[in-house]
């Protein structure tokens, strides 16, 4: 895996041809994975659509906001930022939900409209700002509808909401905390993510503003913090980033968007139920984006995406569990045979060791000959100061 401990740069060293052995063999390899699979038909049009400014929810769906809906402080703020990954902290340092969404915006928005770096970011907090409110428990204490008193489809709304909080620091937290790899990752990586982020933070926008049509606010009933758990688990592993959060915590999203709005719809909530759908229906970019990279870091080791998927999930502890809607995950592109136990072979089923902690590691030694290959190559390239 693309293994980075304690987020510092992997130690340069002198070229050696073994080290140009590999990243040969690597890149005459590198489109082999991506031609024989299958990725979103939509994910290159996502990529090339302009910043979406739709942040409100009208009569018929999405539409624009008044010019006084944000605070002039906020450009400032946003303003003040050397580069994506400064962009990227100020985001996850913002603890007031509503202004965390708008920053959010702001902040990829003047990513597209300006050529600035990347950066990067050597420390982040373990965990980003929060609120005082929705108190945080474990998942199993979070209130069912019956005892938030809360109607059902503001508790659907508040637990959708909380998961779209949690999505936009997830994406801008990938941005920031893997920043000092940027000659690995490559400028799309983070362009990717950024451009995930505002999608969530428009998303949670219309999640709160429905909240607040109903009587309710965001922080009426508690929440868990199951997806900053993942997130502070994956924190040294580009590779477990990706398998744990788009692969398996966003696919759920596509499992559970149609039961969601299935159930909103026999609610008699039909506003609600339609922007439920829409989120779902945009969700899917954010998973093929998932599966695209992964894809891209398996390359990078030249390794199977497939067992590389399921070794991760086990060794982070991540459970995969249904019902999923195989459709929608097969549209996103990953494969049923990567998280449905009754498509794999007997060869997935355990009885390869390929595996085993002894040749992960000797993957981990050949990355890092190669990652510190580019970095010397990247710091050969850029001019004296």
């Amino acid at each position: 895996m693309l293994l980075i401990h304690h987020l510092r740069a992997f130690p340069t060293t002198s070229l050696s041809p073994r080290s140009l052995t590999i990243s040969t063999a690597l890149s005459s390899s590198s489109s082999s994975t991506k031609q024989q699979h299958k990725l979103w038909s939509g994910l290159d049009n996502w990529r090339k659509s302009p910043v979406n400014d739709l942040r409100l929810w009208g009569p018929t769906g999405p539409l624009l906001p008044s010019s006084d809906s944000i605070s002039p402080g906020f450009y400032g703020l946003v303003s003040a930022a050397s580069s994506l990954a400064d962009l990227g902290a100020l985001v996850l340092s913002t603890s007031d939900p509503l202004s965390k969404s708008h920053i959010s915006h702001l902040a990829f928005s003047r990513w597209r409209r300006e050529n600035l770096p990347v950066g990067s970011i050597s420390h982040l907090p373990s965990s980003p700002a929060r609120p005082p409110k929705p108190l945080l428990v474990a998942t199993n204490e979070v209130p069912n509808p019956k005892d938030s008193n809360l109607p059902l489809n503001a508790h659907m709304l508040h637990n959708l909401a909380h998961v779209e909080l949690n999505a936009i620091d997830l994406a801008w937290d990938t941005v920031a905390r893997f920043s000092p790899f940027f000659h690995v990752l490559g400028r799309n990586f983070f362009d990717d993510f950024a451009h995930v982020a505002d999608d969530e933070s428009r998303h949670f926008l219309w999640c709160s503003q429905r909240l607040a049509e109903l009587g309710f606010k965001y922080g009426d009933i508690p929440a868990n913090n199951l997806l900053m758990r993942e997130c502070e688990k994956t924190s040294n592993n580009v590779a477990a980033r990706l398998a744990v959060i788009p692969l398996v915590q966003e696919a759920r999203g596509l499992d559970a968007g149609p039961r969601l709005v299935k159930r909103l719809t026999g609610f008699g909530d039909n506003r609600t139920s339609k922007i439920v759908a829409k989120i779902a229906e945009e969700e899917v970019a954010h998973v093929a984006v998932g599966v695209d990279w992964f894809l891209s870091v398996c390359q990078k080791m030249n390794r199977a995406p497939s067992p590389t998927f399921k070794d991760l999930i086990k060794e982070y502890g991540v459970e995969l569990r249904g019902p999923f809607n195989h459709s929608a995950r097969e549209v996103a592109g990953i494969p049923r045979d990567w998280y449905d136990p009754s498509c794999g072979t007997e060869v997935d089923k355990g009885d390869n060791k390929q595996g085993d902690k002894e040749q992960l590691s000797a993957v981990y030694d050949r990355l890092t000959q190669i990652i510190s290959m580019e970095s010397e190559n990247s710091s050969l390239e850029r001019p004296a100061k």
